[in-house]
Order: structure tokens, then sequence, then C-alpha cells
């Protein structure tokens, strides 16, 4: 696997390197903001997964990280903050981020959260988006595989989905009108080794549905103080 981290703090990328060395990662270690982006985007084929701090010279961790997300949906992104604020960790899943740590970390920590991405990541890209045969979920308007990551819903191709917005999605699907807790789907998608809290789910649901309602009415739905459910049986919008 091969990271780019965009990280001010040259202490701490020092230390984060021995334990990626360890899991035999190549890195690459920026300390600016710009130079990150500018590094990113010269090299979009080279990295696996972008680890991002918030608070950068010359250009913040959320615009990069906007700018990314209008290049690319799959890479992979983990936002580092010092702030222990629901503003910025709400905000950063809003605006692409698959999952943040906040400061200070244990470098264990951060590398269970890149071993969680990884594994749910797309690890190829398929430049044929023909039609498919057979899919391995399908309900009354979906289509969805998660081998290639193609969605059709309504009919039309469903793009720009980042990797965790895909695996809620598919969780949802695949167990229709099932409804699940905020606490079951952070197990689900981010696995036993992700701790976080459902503010987490909260803003990727709330992502997802923005980009679900661009192919017709809306599919997940609120199941008020229990969870969320994927229904598209009727399609009635909510």
């Amino acid at each position: 696997m091969n990271i780019l981290m965009i990280e001010d703090n040259e202490s701490v990328c020092e230390m984060i390197e021995m334990f990626f060395l360890k899991e035999e990662w190549e890195a690459t270690f920026i300390h600016n903001g710009k130079q990150g982006l500018e590094t990113y985007m010269d090299n979009q084929e080279k990295f696996d997964l972008i680890v991002l701090d918030i608070m950068l010279p010359e250009m913040d961790g959320m615009m990069i990280c906007k700018e990314i997300r209008k290049h690319s949906t799959r890479i992979p992104i983990i936002m580092l903050t010092a702030k222990d604020t629901e503003s910025d960790e709400v905000i950063g899943l809003e605006i692409g981020a698959d999952d943040y740590v906040t400061k200070p970390f244990s470098p264990l920590t951060l590398v269970a959260r890149i071993k969680s991405l990884k594994r749910r990541a797309d690890q190829t890209d398929n430049p044929e988006k023909g039609v498919q045969e057979e899919y391995e979920v399908e309900t009354e308007h979906l289509k969805l595989d998660r081998n290639t990551r193609e969605v059709v819903l309504y009919d039309k191709v469903l793009e720009g989905l980042t990797p965790k917005e895909f695996d809620l999605l598919y969780t949802l699907a695949n167990s229709p009108r099932r409804v699940f807790s905020r606490e079951q789907l952070l197990q689900i998608v981010w696995d036993y080794e992700y701790f976080g809290d459902e503010r987490t789910v909260d803003a990727h649901i709330k992502k997802l549905r923005q980009k679900l309602v661009q192919n017709g009415p809306q599919v997940i739905h609120t199941v008020w103080g229990v969870g969320y459910k994927f229904d598209d049986t009727g399609a009635v919008e909510t």
C-alpha cells in the first residue's frame, strides 16, 4: 500500500513512518497543504489512501479534501484533527472524508483505521461501465455489485460514491426493510476496530441521501428512535 500523508508536524510524521515501515507500507510525507494537493494531483494513480491533517500551512485539510473529491471519490481519506469538536468531524465527513482521528492519537489507532478502510476500499478501477448480467444485490429499483462497485438506481448508473458511502448502501440494501441502529452500522461498516460515535453514521447517511435522490425518490429512510433502513418498494419519497 502506498500512502500520502499531509501533516505539518514533522515529528509526528517521523513517528508514523516507523509504524508504516513495520507494516511494509510505502509513504510520502508532505508538510504543506498546497504542496500536498499538488503531489496528489500529479500522482493520482500512485496513492492508495490519504491521511490528511486539517490545520496546514497555505491550504487547510478541508479545502484539500474538497478538491480531491472533485477528481476522485474512490481513494479513502482519513482526516486528522486537533479539535475534538462535532463541527470539524461532521464537516470533514460531509465533504468526503471516510474517517477521522482526533489528536493526540496512538499510531496503532491510525494503523488500525487504515487497515479497516483499505479492507473495504475498492482495489480496482473497472473502466468498462457496461450493463452487467448479474448483480450481487437486486431490489425493486436498485442493482448493486460489490466487486465492480457498480450501482444502478432507477435504471441509471449512480456514480460518485465514496468507499464508505458505498459500504453503507450495500449493508442497508442487502437486507431491505431491516432497521439498522447507528451502533450496528458502526460495527458492520467501520468494523470492530473503529471506535467512533453515531455522528459519523449520520454524516455519511446525509451525504449518501443527497447523491441517491439525484436518481429518483429516496430509498434510505429514518426510523425515528432506532436507526435507518433501505426500502424502495413503492418508491415514495419521504
